[in-house]
């Protein structure tokens, strides 16, 4: 599991975001991210228009700390930044897609 270089936005951008956003928080080194991450990558990979935001996760960060995130992968389902649903160590495609069902 690879997470991406890119900007992690702040907590205010994803309480401002229209439309539906799955934030995932996770580490490259977490064997349960990286057992859940090819079903997370097909299952979030085919919902067309959906946001996905991983963030790389540590004790430290305040964006983990805002949803109280406690495992990883913790996933968040918001709809115009409203969390809606929640997946904590993901094992299933049905608890995947019945989170992501609630957003779009």
């Amino acid at each position: 599991m690879t997470m991406p270089d890119s900007v992690v936005p702040e907590r205010s951008e994803l309480d401002a975001s229209q439309g539906p956003v799955v934030v995932e928080f996770g580490t490259p080194w977490c064997g349960y991210c990286k057992a859940a991450q090819p079903l997370i990558s097909d299952v979030i990979g085919q919902a067309a228009g959906v946001w996905h935001v991983r963030v790389e996760d540590s004790k430290g960060n305040r964006l983990g700390r805002s949803w109280q995130v406690k495992l990883w992968p913790t996933l968040i389902f918001l709809k115009d930044g409203q969390e809606l649903a929640r997946c904590v160590r993901p094992e299933t495609r049905q608890a995947l897609e019945a989170a992501l069902e609630r957003i779009l």
